[in-house]
């Protein structure tokens, strides 16, 4: 399942705070900003969607997050190379590294993280 990306933004400030009430939520937000209503019906979804989870005290929610960013990162990641570069790592790879404007050295880490994983496979 897939998040809005006004629903992302909101899941980006859970993600930094790890757990926060309505009022750091709207905190986190630049002005102007949204209405507390506004909020209130993204977390429903959010929470509809299994991306958010709470805790109730008196009146008063503690929302968390239930996926954490990274796994919500490697779904996207998965989705694009599937849907785009026929569920082919190696393309996708290819793509990002010609049509991205990375430096020598980014590519030489890159490099160095693909040997690392190569060597973890072999072991």
């Amino acid at each position: 399942m897939k998040l809005s990306a006004s629903e992302e933004l909101l899941m980006h400030y859970l993600w930094t705070q790890e757990k926060a009430f309505m009022k750091d939520l709207l905190d986190a937000y630049d002005d102007p900003k949204p209405a507390a209503t506004t909020v209130a019906t993204l977390l429903k979804r959010m929470i509809d969607k299994g991306f958010v989870g709470y805790r109730e005290y008196g009146s008063s929610r503690e929302y968390y997050p239930l996926v954490s960013r990274n796994d919500y990162f490697a779904r996207h990641v998965n989705g694009l190379i599937k849907t785009f570069f026929n569920n082919s790592a190696a393309q996708f790879a290819s793509f990002f590294t010609t049509e991205t404007d990375l430096s020598a050295g980014e590519l030489e880490a890159l490099k160095k993280i693909i040997d690392q994983q190569i060597q973890k496979k072999k072991s």
